[in-house]
């Protein structure tokens, strides 16, 4: 039972956001006190270069972890280089070797948050070695000390809390002023690896157009911003964290001068800034020809018009352009937070909504797409169309030579979408009832009370597989209107998955929340997450739907096959295993034919027998996985297994399979698989796995269950 509504939802959401619009960090600090923390001043026995050739030179071919005995008296010392008091930072002190002109960068992995306070940035610093290891973490060399969960050649585990202040002393005496060492973006090449971890200055920065306007990272993710210099072609990354008390400041839009700690990952150069002051970036024009500040939006020369004016430009034909001089201000009713939506937001003012596409991944980080937020959009050369009933703004792209409509492109959102720099507002829904839906609704965001699915749907899932379904409400007069879902949305979270094509529909009856879409004359409706349809109550019959409960299940959680599954191989060396290879500590089922090159297999995994007996409804459900071109597996039922899949008769069941061989991880939900057929009998349920010597798909099986009642 949920135990809110979703008005109550919005009202969360708006105070959050308000919450988080008002604790902006004004980038001001104070210097830490240093009175109660102790201090040394230690001989340095070896440079910085001489402790990352310890890792460089160990082992047969280099590059392995190199570990200092416990009684070794080997000394380094450095200067900090690195603040983690805005939260950008963490659990990492950088050093260098001189405050000036370093000639060495090195990074030393703790696991202390708040190191500033001890060991604030110009703090000449001395690392103990004994007992510490020196290695590798994507590519970047690291202090820290044996990593017993790791058997990687490189690994690197951060030092405990507790034994940092018994290996990092400050310097009792010595604190300087880290003077930046300046580089071009041209320089970061293996050739200058030595300054990973210094701290650097390039002039004549710039962030790509296509982040301008947007903040630093979205609240607690961390993301990547390119930036540009004069010297390469080459977009560097700024890597920002959602927990930096400056996230939430827009990026400098403008030319200068930008200072960050230089590092890397794999082969990926990468900056972290240490705080926001020490960027010098507002100056234009800048290299790519932009003259002003784009980010501030100003009406001069302008004429506002309304949502409901803006469809009214659209004359016929294709599309039609917009020439004039106009500008709409609207809030953000809908995004792609959970991706339901692809590549467009919806938006709407007091006179209707419409669909605005983008040519974006994840619009809903961009701070001006987050639900709630009012946002201006200046509609010269936009173009508008009507596809069906349903309009659109958006522009042109090429392809192929012809021109056609799509989203705006995000190098170019720049000039066209301003932040309206106000707090997040709640998003009103529109109450409507089914019959009462017109075009005028077609964009907004909508409320309607009292719906269920239809009987047809129950039992089903949101989606199948990775195609975007239809499925039926209904109101208790009979009225019905589509819900439209897409099979990749994910309306939970890396926790707790609610893929579309994997969560099954709600039985009870309550209010929908959605967006209105029209196709071919039927309206649509499409939601943002599951708290949008809420229906808890009884249905309109007054019956309580209880799904199916679970009589038997096998998420294979503990890896193998137990007495419960019967493995048999008709054809071919490889057979039914299982692993939890690129899925945590998540076991499933698996077949592969491929072993140095593709062979030909018949397997077959055969579940134990599960008594239907008595049980007057009963299905099979599963999800699976594919990856590479081969045979589709096949899903058969039988109960009279003979013991030899050759002489037992099977009924072939009509599953939803995965069918995207192009990448791992779709996982796609078979739908409850109906087993009416078996009732009042012992069912098996097994899985067909074939292959040839030209093709060998692999097949992955999990969350296996049989229900029944």
């Amino acid at each position: 039972m949920k135990k809110y509504t979703s008005i109550f939802t919005y009202i969360f959401i708006v105070f959050a956001s308000l919450i988080i619009t008002g604790c902006v960090h004004d980038d001001k600090y104070n210097e830490p006190n240093l009175e109660n923390f102790q201090c040394a001043d230690l001989t340095a026995t070896m440079t910085l270069e001489q402790v990352k050739d310890k890792f460089k030179n160990n082992g047969p071919t280099g590059n392995t972890t190199y570990f200092f005995p416990d009684n070794s008296t080997d000394v380094i010392e450095g200067y900090v280089s690195s603040t983690d008091e805005t939260g950008n930072i963490y659990k990492t002190i950088y050093i260098q070797d001189k405050p000036e002109n370093p000639t060495q960068g090195f990074t030393l992995s703790v696991d202390m948050v708040s190191t500033y306070t001890q060991y604030p940035q110009g703090s000449k610093v001395y690392v103990k070695l004994a007992g510490l290891a020196v290695g590798a973490y994507g590519g970047l060399i690291q202090l820290g000390v044996k990593d017993p969960a790791s058997n990687l050649a490189s690994a690197v585990a951060r030092m405990p809390e507790k034994l940092v202040p018994n290996r990092v002393f400050r310097s009792c005496s010595v604190r300087e002023k880290i003077i930046p060492k300046v580089m071009t973006f041209a320089q970061m090449v293996t050739a200058n690896d030595q300054y990973l971890g210094c701290l650097i200055q390039v002039n004549n920065a710039e962030f790509d157009s296509r982040v301008l306007c947007t903040n630093y990272a979205p609240n607690g993710v961390t993301v990547d911003r390119q930036i540009r210099d004069a010297s390469t072609t080459t977009a560097r990354v700024v890597r920002n964290s959602g927990y930096a008390s400056f996230a939430n400041q827009i990026l400098p839009a403008g030319n200068g001068k930008f200072v960050a700690i230089y590092s890397k990952f794999n082969t990926t150069y990468q900056m972290y800034i240490n705080k926001v002051t020490d960027l010098e970036m507002n100056n234009f024009p800048r290299l790519d020809g932009i003259a002003s500040d784009p980010c501030q939006f100003s009406n001069t020369g302008l004429t506002q018009k309304t949502i409901a004016e803006l469809k009214q430009m659209y004359t016929g034909g294709s599309w039609t352009q917009i020439t004039g001089d106009f500008y709409v201000k609207a809030q953000v009713t809908a995004n792609d937070q959970t991706g339901n939506l692809y590549k467009y937001v919806f938006i709407e003012d007091t006179t209707g909504g419409i669909r605005f596409g983008i040519n974006k991944l994840n619009l809903y980080q961009d701070n001006r797409f987050r639900v709630g937020k009012d946002i201006y959009i200046k509609l010269k050369n936009l173009y508008v169309r009507n596809i069906n009933g349903e309009f659109q703004l958006g522009s042109l792209f090429n392809s192929g030579g012809t021109m056609q409509f799509g989203g705006v492109e995000e190098g170019d959102l720049y000039k066209s979408v301003y932040d309206g720099n106000a707090p997040v507002r709640m998003v009103i829904p529109s109450d409507r009832t089914i019959t009462q839906l017109t075009p005028g609704d077609v964009g907004r965001w909508i409320k309607i009370k009292d719906l269920q699915f239809i009987d047809a749907d129950l039992g089903k899932t949101y989606a199948d597989g990775n195609n975007a379904t239809n499925r039926t409400l209904q109101d208790c007069s009979g009225n019905k209107v589509i819900l439209r879902t897409n099979g990749q949305a994910e309306f939970g979270t890396s926790d707790n998955s609610k893929r579309a094509s994997a969560t099954e529909i709600d039985g009870g009856k309550g209010d929908v929340y959605a967006i209105v879409s029209v196709y071919n004359g039927d309206y649509q409706l499409w939601i943002t997450k599951l708290t949008d349809i809420d229906l808890d109550n009884p249905r309109c019959d007054g019956s309580v739907y209880i799904p199916l409960p679970t009589i038997y299940s096998d998420p294979f959680a503990a890896g193998g096959f137990g007495p419960d599954w019967t493995v048999k191989s008709v054809t071919g060396a490889q057979i039914w295993n299982t692993s939890n290879q690129g899925n945590g500590s998540n076991y499933y089922a698996v077949m592969n034919g491929f072993a140095s090159g593709n062979n030909v297999n018949e397997d077959w995994l055969i579940s134990k027998a599960v008594s239907l007996v008595g049980k007057t409804k009963a299905a099979v459900s599963f999800t699976t996985d594919v990856r590479y071109a081969g045979n589709a597996l096949q899903v058969y039922a039988t109960d009279n297994y003979t013991g030899d899949p050759a002489t037992t008769v099977w009924v072939q069941l009509p599953a939803l399979l995965d069918t995207n061989t192009g990448a791992f991880g779709d996982w796609i939900s078979s739908g409850n698989v109906n087993l009416s057929a078996f009732l009042g009998k012992n069912v098996r349920i097994a899985f067909k796995y074939t292959s040839t010597a030209s093709a060998a798909a692999t097949w992955e099986v999990d969350d296996f269950k049989i229900k029944g009642e």
